[in-house]
């Protein structure tokens, strides 16, 4: 079980309110889930790496040829490293940050990705995505939805997905201009289903 989902911060007695040092408590918790480990990169591989990565930090993982997602970190898979493979990550309210993107380097097979509720998201979360070669080729399906940081520029970024087929834009209200945005990604992508609920 995760650190996360075991402590609750501290409460000040007879207000409900939490106290001040609890945020910044889990802020630099989360900085620590999201700190990446070369070293154990290259021990054990890069899947089971960003696996680990993406638990600790509370999204869930599919492997290819698997319908289950996986999210008990204590429930990984075992046997020989390397062969489960990332083919989608859904990222539902997790702590994923931009220090910890590094992990998805090295992944070669990951289709589909779902960022909701991610408070950690932000433009330079998508333009590090953007710039990996192995997502580039691999990612398909795209869901940003209710990431308050994410603004036209990130979504904008997007236009290096050449193979990317869907994208949802959700509960986004950093986007200005939605109809310049996504007219931008269809002309970069032209195969590329936009579904919008952006109003």
């Amino acid at each position: 079980m995760l650190l996360a989902q075991i402590v609750r911060p501290a409460i000040r007695p007879r207000t409900g309110i939490p106290a001040t040092g609890s945020r910044h408590f889990w802020g630099w918790l989360n900085a620590v889930f999201n700190k990446v480990d070369y070293e154990r990169i290259k021990d054990i591989g890069p899947d089971r790496a960003a696996s680990e990565w993406l638990l600790r930090c509370g999204a869930r993982v599919r492997y290819q040829g698997s319908d289950k997602w996986q999210q008990d970190y204590n429930g990984l898979p075992t046997g020989p490293l390397g062969k489960h493979k990332i083919q989608g990550i859904d990222a539902t309210e997790s702590c994923i940050m931009y220090r910890g993107f590094d992990y998805l380097d090295g992944l070669e097979h990951v289709a589909e990705i779902k960022l909701s509720k991610c408070m950690y998201i932000e433009d330079a979360c998508l333009e590090r995505m953007s710039k990996i070669d192995n997502l580039q080729k691999s990612l398909q399906r795209l869901e940003i939805i209710s990431c308050g940081n994410v603004t036209d520029r990130g979504i904008l970024s997007l236009n290096s997905f050449r193979n990317l087929e869907y994208l949802l834009l959700s509960d986004l209200p950093g986007i200005q201009k939605r109809d310049a945005t996504v007219e931008m990604l269809r002309r970069a992508i032209p195969a590329l289903q936009v579904e919008l609920d952006l109003d």
